[in-house]
């Protein structure tokens, strides 16, 4: 009897599968099984991800390329067509934010600079629209297909300073609803589309609005940590076994759902 978390003989493609949280959830997939295709713009950090999963005894292909270029997204389709056949599995880990599109504590609103945040909606929105419309082609063609994005806590909360992340978050929490319905009414029970939304966990991009240089909180860091009833931030493959659930049979009746990773935050009103 096949294990309902076995994902053996499926093919995923992870987008920012070579930063914390995506390679996190890779290397959870290539432990389920999964063959996993590692989607990232820097060279380095494709292949160091992937020779991690190899040296642990998964299979790992890299595809160098940018989330909003579609010719880029078309050649990195073909490539794992040729490879290992159909997508089975697509996890939008790319995502973030830019510290233009921040309102540091000594601005306001009119403060925020047009490009940046227009930078913070295409990465983070059509960052995860544009690979889903390509890689997503051969789980139509079959009726069969697992999507996971990745939501935040800005979807489900009000979390200042970053209106545009929380923006492109929020749109990411509608686009996962509203294809997870047009793809189960038009394609059948075997296509489900599913969105994480990780609490605070430590990356590059949000380490020095967390954490001091000595390792210590910051006010914000404090903040959330106080807002948080486990009183701690995530470890990076505590995203694990949700997305390894979402992907595997065990979840063949979930779809159009937005999961919390976070602790509590987001049932925690605080008092």
């Amino acid at each position: 009897m096949t294990h309902l978390f076995d994902l053996s003989g499926k093919t995923a493609i992870v987008t920012g599968g070579n930063g914390v949280l995506g390679g996190a959830m890779a290397e959870g997939l290539a432990q389920a099984g999964a063959r996993v295709a590692i989607l990232g713009r820097t060279k380095e950090t494709v292949d160091q991800q992937v020779a991690a999963i190899r040296e642990d005894g998964g299979q790992a292909l890299a595809l160098y390329a940018d989330v909003l270029n579609t010719a880029d997204l078309k050649e990195a389709n073909e490539t794992v067509r040729n490879e290992w056949g159909k997508t089975d599995i697509l996890i939008n880990a790319a995502g973030g934010n830019i510290a233009g599109a921040i309102i540091n504590p000594d601005q306001s609103f009119l403060d925020l600079d047009d490009e940046a945040f227009k930078k913070v909606v295409d990465l983070n929105f059509h960052g995860t629209y544009r690979p889903t419309k390509i890689f997503s082609e051969s789980m139509i063609d079959s009726n069969e297909g697992c999507i996971i994005n990745i939501s935040s806590m800005a979807a489900q909360k009000i979390i200042s300073r970053v209106i545009g992340y929380s923006a492109a978050k929020s749109a990411i929490d509608n686009f996962t609803k509203s294809l997870a319905v047009e793809l189960a009414n038009k394609h059948g029970e075997g296509m489900r589309v599913n969105a994480i939304a990780p609490g605070f966990f430590i990356g590059k991009q949000n380490r020095d609005l967390l954490l001091n240089e000595d390792g210590s909180l910051t006010d914000r860091g404090q903040t959330i940590v106080d807002h948080t009833p486990m009183n701690r931030f995530g470890e990076p493959e505590e995203l694990v076994g949700t997305a390894v659930w979402l992907c595997s049979d065990a979840s063949r009746f979930v779809t159009g759902t937005v999961i919390p990773v976070d602790g509590g935050f987001n049932a925690f009103s605080g008092v």
